[in-house]
């Protein structure tokens, strides 16, 4: 050093690269030797001759971190410190424009004029440093506009840069460069590029935490929360959080947020939102939960709601909890006139969360829930009080509106009876009570009458009770007891008036006759006389009764059966809800049975298609416990699923998977002799469609070749539900072992891919599981994957270019079906590496194809398959594809697949010669050097990585390693490898690695001295 507070720039650059040295003595000391020269060039060249040392690096070395640092620090050093607004104005005033200090523009200049460097490690660092420095710079700094604008340009180019790193530091260095007002600002159109187009998460990653929030970033960012990789959706949750007013988001982008960020797979992702997402709108909305409920229409979301409330619960202390109850009443009700959507839904969701609780909740639900006797009559006041609208009133929105609400609060109101203690005999009674009578009642809103039968049910214990029950109350309903009152008939009346007169008439001369008789003396005469008189009279108490009858008509009670469809609904409800709950081993009784004869099967032929529906899923699930009925009514089933409207087709199909699933499709063997009415095909189709079902041997395979190619036609459906719905169907009944076909999986594979479902996410959801969940259950089932292999490459090959499957990418599909076979993805993978695997017979069928027509133009995508494959160590199997792939050779012509070819010949060669080597070096003792002995062989080393890179997982994974070794220091810790089980290393073992791993820019620098 030349004084006590001065340093050179040699020492300057030693001594930065050591962690523990004070970075801003060091800029101080180099700073008073920079400001004592009289020439700055040749401190600006020696400076820089530095810098190029650490330039050259690629890795994230320690010391090379520190001089970026350094460098960065020292750079802005000689930046004017921040004016005050007075000294800003002043400034103004004397227009003076004071330019950037030489040193950093030098710096910039430099650095500009290297970002285009062949080298990407200076490409990086070139980026890394303008990042430091723009960082580094005041908040109210400011530049030269021709230097903005240089920065500006390079870093869009480097943001295009084939390496992820760079693209990284360009990113984050072009943070201070955007413009939000600016609706063509390049830096934010670049942003929104990358964050739709980039393949690289960190490098999305860095985009999300830097770009700023605007009316046009917004959906992007968004999207980003719906993105592949996991830290990619935390990140955009946390920008979300920071950056965005809940006020800023529309109703459906809330919903959206919470229901699928609730509903991730990662359990990260769901922490970043009940840490950090939630707790940021309820602080701007001052805390208020109801606020809150209000900004996400619980009316038609209710389940995301309570799923959010749940959420905020979990991270609210217990005596919170209580604390921000719900306005009670004295009887710990929310009074009538004061319910709302949001403030019941509320109520609910905190009496389920503290019920969840168990015992230690108890306590705290006494405070928060009436007992159950008063919450019946409470229920029971409300639900009478909604009202029923006309045909007239319905056509007015308003009062349409007003009933529908209050329809979701009693739906909220009958979820709360699962809260309440039950197990006081009088109040469970009269929660009973209220149920039935609620059910019975003609004016209760269809829309409930499905909880409120599952809330009874639940209250039931026994099957047999449950099933009277509810059979009483469809009793009543479909044929309630009616006061029948009866017309005075004028006609009638009149008839009994003449008739009476008559009467009168002849019991008059019927006495007087008697009289004459007794003055004559003729007493015979007279007796008989009497007989008719005594006859007349009785008539006439006859005739007086019914004239007093019909002139005061009695009330008569009478049952008369209701047909309507809304009566016919609301039985049919009831009954699939009972159908429902019913325990699966509990058979079909004479009550269940009258209600099939009597409700259900007649109402299958309804006009209406609610009713028809309904009537469709009682049948389907009435069939589910009885074996007999499901023979008896399977025909039924498939009519129903080939003719009648879309909706009630899907039901059907729904009972039939439902009966292939339980009894599996032996079950068509007994009904086989009836079913008239399955879809007549040609024998081709049947053929190609023929699943090997179980015990093909008892059943008719007619019978199961049709069932499989009406759902296959099903598949090429143009309704959306019904394809999804058998697709959905095909899966289970393939996942459960209940059907094994290779050109149905086919169909599936080919349908997941097809461009026509692009939009049906449920479809495509359902299919990406089951596939990986069918393909790892077992070796079985990989051999069903590879025998659908060539079917599906032919097809796509052989698309026309009409067809939607002529836009599928054959190698993902090719892709995809390798890796299902591997024999590495099973769940249970098998440990004896010398075993035939499913690969094997892979790569000896895609040999054989090949050898069919060499010229094809498949061959080339045939001859890559074959090397990402992972083969056995079997001797034969290797001898056997060496001797096909040699005969390949000799008939191929294209050069990419004779490389493919060959390279695959040799890596078979090496790979025998290898397990020659260890055979013979088993009972070797170990030697520590071989590592070393075999790195220095360079014909040894640099075959087994190409194996290794051309399997597709190995492949992968080689990726997202170099990908974790050029990840800068803002995604450092964030891309963990995948723990791999190693011996765990000790910690001075730990510490003398790291040593000899530290870079030391000492020894360069001392070098390139010693050769000048």
């Amino acid at each position: 050093m030349t004084a006590d507070n001065e340093i050179d720039i040699k020492e300057a650059f030693q001594r930065a690269q050591k962690g523990h040295n004070n970075k801003a003595k060091l800029v101080a000391s180099l700073k008073s030797r920079y400001n004592k020269l009289e020439d700055k060039t040749l401190f600006h060249e020696e400076f820089v001759h530095y810098l190029k040392y650490a330039m050259i690096v690629y890795k994230r070395e320690p010391t090379v971190e520190n001089v970026i640092e350094f460098v960065g620090k020292f750079a802005t050093s000689f930046q004017s410190p921040p004016k005050t607004e007075e000294e800003e104005q002043q400034q103004e005033e004397e227009e003076e424009e004071e330019e950037d200090h030489p040193f950093l523009s030098f710096i910039f200049n430099f650095l500009l004029e290297s970002h285009k460097a062949s080298s990407h490690a200076v490409r990086f660092r070139v980026c890394q440093l303008i990042n430091k420095l723009l960082g580094s710079m005041a908040e109210n700094a400011q530049i030269d506009d021709d230097l903005f604008d240089r920065i500006h340009q390079a870093m869009l180019v480097r943001v295009t840069d084939k390496f992820p790193n760079v693209r990284i530091q360009a990113a984050l260095a072009m943070t201070r460069l955007q413009q939000p007002m600016d609706p063509d600002c390049p830096t934010i159109n670049a942003y929104m590029l990358i964050l739709e187009n980039d393949s690289n998460a960190e490098v999305r990653r860095a985009v999300l935490s830097c770009i700023a929030m605007s009316p046009r970033t917004l959906p992007k960012v968004l999207k980003r929360t719906r993105d592949i990789k996991e830290n990619v959706r935390k990140l955009a949750f946390q920008v979300l959080a920071e950056k965005v007013h809940i006020k800023a988001l529309t109703i459906a982008q809330r919903v959206s947020l919470l229901q699928q960020a609730l509903h991730d797979t990662s359990e990260a992702v769901k922490e970043v939102v009940c840490s950090r997402l939630l707790p940021s709108w309820l602080l701007r909305l001052d805390g208020d939960i109801i606020e809150l409920l209000h900004r996400l229409d619980v009316e038609n979301c209710s389940q995301t709601a309570l799923d959010t409330l749940k959420a905020i619960f979990k991270g609210t202390p217990t005596d919170e909890l209580l604390q921000k109850r719900v306005q009670l009443d004295n009887r710990k009700l929310i009074p009538a006139e004061s319910l709302s959507c949001e403030n019941v839904l509320y109520w609910r969701a905190l009496c389920e969360f503290i019920k969840t609780k168990g015992d230690d909740g108890e306590e705290m639900l006494e405070q928060v829930l009436p007992d159950a006797a008063t919450y019946a009559d409470y229920l029971y006041g409300y639900l009478k009080a909604v009202p029923v609208l006309s045909e007239e009133q319905r056509a007015d929105f308003n009062q349409l509106e007003l009933v529908m609400t209050k329809e979701f609060i009693s739906q909220q109101l009958i979820h709360l009876i699962g809260c309440l203690d039950t197990n006081e005999e009088g109040g469970r009674k009269r929660v009973l009570t209220v149920l039935q009578e609620m059910l019975a009642l003609p004016q209760t809103p269809s829309s409930l009458v499905s909880l409120l039968t599952e809330k009874l049910i639940t209250l039931i214990p026994d099957d047999n009770r449950r099933i009277q029950t509810v059979a009483e109350i469809i009793s009543d309903v479909r044929e309630p007891i009616m006061e029948a009152c009866q017309p005075v008939d004028q006609d009638e009346s009149r008839r009994q008036q003449v008739q009476l007169a008559e009467v009168k008439v002849r019991i008059l001369e019927a006495k007087q006759a008697l009289e004459d008789c007794i003055t004559a003396q003729e007493f015979g005469r007279a007796a008989e006389l009497k007989e008719s008189i005594t006859e007349l009279e009785n008539h006439r108490n006859q005739v007086l009764q019914e004239i007093a009858a019909s002139s005061q008509p009695a009330d008569k009670e009478i049952r008369s059966e209701k047909n309507d469809p809304e009566t016919l609904l609301r039985c049919l409800t009831m009954c699939a809800e009972l159908l429902k709950q019913m325990n699966m081993k509990t058979r079909i009784g004479p009550t269940i049975s009258a209600l099939m004869s009597s409700l259900i099967l007649p109402s299958i032929a309804n006009a209406h298609p609610a009713v028809r529906n309904m009537a469709v899923v009682c049948l389907g699930t009435c069939t589910l416990h009885s074996k007999e009925l499901a023979k008896t009514h399977m025909v039924l089933l498939l009519q129903i699923a080939q003719l009648d409207e879309v909706k009630i087709r899907i039901s059907a199909l729904r009972a039939i998977i439902d009966l292939l699933l339980l009894f599996g499709f032996q079950l068509l063997s007994e009904t086989a002799a009836t079913q008239t009415v399955l879809p007549s095909q040609s024998p081709e189709r049947q053929d190609e469609d023929a699943p090997a079902a179980e015990e093909k041997g008892d059943i008719p395979e007619d019978t199961a070749q049709s069932i499989v190619v009406m759902l296959s036609e099903f598949l090429d459906s143009e309704v959306s539900d019904l394809r999804t719905e058998t697709a959905e169907g095909l899966a289970k009944l393939m996942y459960t072992g209940r059907m094994s076909s290779a050109k149905m999986l086919s169909r599936l594979v080919l349908l997941w891919y097809n461009p026509v479902t692009e939009d049906d996410t449920r479809l495509r959801h359902c299919l990406g599981v089951f596939f990986q969940l069918y393909a790892r259950e077992s070796r079985v089932h990989q051999e069903v994957v590879e025998e659908s292999f060539l079917p599906t490459i032919r097809t796509l090959m052989n698309a026309p270019a009409t067809s939607p499957l002529a836009e599928v990418d054959v190698n993902n599909v090719v892709e995809l079906l390798v890796e299902l076979t591997r024999s590495s993805a099973l769940m249970k993978p098998s440990t004896n590496t010398e075993e035939v695997c499913v690969h094997d017979y892979l790569a000896v069928r895609i040999c054989g194809e090949m050898l069919k027509d060499p010229t094809a133009p498949e061959v080339r995508l045939y001859a890559k398959t074959v090397g990402n494959l992972e083969l056995s160590r079997g001797e034969t199997v290797r001898k056997d594809l060496q001797t096909l792939l040699q005969q390949l050779v000799q008939v191929v012509k294209d050069r990419v697949c004779l490389r493919a070819l060959e390279k695959m010949i040799h890596q078979l060669v090496d790979s025998r010669e290898q397990a020659e080597l260890l055979s013979a070096t088993a009972l070797q003792p170990l030697d520590v050097n071989a590592d070393e002995a075999a790195t220095d062989d360079p014909s040894k080393s640099a075959k087994r990585p190409k194996r290794g890179q051309r399997k597709v997982c190995t492949a992968k994974s080689g990726r997202k390693s170099s990908r974790r070794a050029e990840s800068s220091e803002e995604s450092d810790g964030e891309n963990v490898p995948e723990s791999v089980p190693v011996v765990r290393p000790s910690r001075r073992a730990k510490t003398t690695a790291l040593e000899k791993t530290k870079l030391d820019l000492n020894t360069l620098i001392n070098q390139e001295a010693n050769v000048s």
